[in-house]
């Protein structure tokens, strides 16, 4: 395993947490680099996690021992969907990739006794970088226009009809059906 301090959401080193939780008192080979993840973990709060950094839901490109580059979605768990779409934490390679850096690596080991170099080398999208744009963008709105990007509406109907939602008194309502 790598030396390289990792970086982790408050969220995501929640989740590494009570995956760990699950595993004490097995013999189970992901057990040390979640140790190793945990111990060697930066928490940061989602609005301070830097947008090259691999976190739960980033679209990342990655290397394995040199090989040829893949790119995928770093998930929870083993979710459905396309095939080869997501890398789930779960595995060696997608724990190995949570909280790095872009140019970072993981080495894991094997089962064989043999490990292998983990690389990241981009990430695409991360969404706590996403949210932070979108924030930016939308204050950027309600800054060239004079008014905030979103505006409440408040229900101009007259106040008899919020007393009877479903047509009326002598109607039953949903939950005769």
């Amino acid at each position: 395993m790598s030396d390289t301090t990792c970086i982790l959401t408050a969220k995501d080193f929640t989740i590494l947490e009570v995956m760990l939780e699950r595993r004490l008192g097995r013999d189970d080979p992901m057990t040390p680099l979640l140790r190793h993840k945990l111990d060697g973990a930066r928490v940061v709060l989602h609005d301070d996690v830097p947008p090259t950094v691999a976190t739960l839901s980033s679209r990342v490109v990655f290397s394995v021992d040199g090989r040829e580059p893949d790119t995928r979605v770093l998930a929870h768990d083993r979710v459905e969907g396309p095939v080869g779409l997501l890398l789930p934490i779960t595995t060696a390679r997608g724990l190995a990739l949570l909280g790095l850096g872009e140019g970072q690596f993981c080495d894991i080991p094997g089962h064989d006794g043999h490990g292998e170099r983990v690389h990241l080398e981009q990430v695409l999208y991360q969404p706590e970088a996403a949210r932070r744009i979108r924030a930016a963008e939308a204050r950027l709105a309600a800054a060239r226009t004079g008014r905030p990007a979103l505006r409440l509406v408040h229900d101009t109907a007259p106040a008899h009809h919020a007393a009877a939602p479903f047509g009326g008194p002598d109607e039953p309502g949903p939950s005769a059906a």
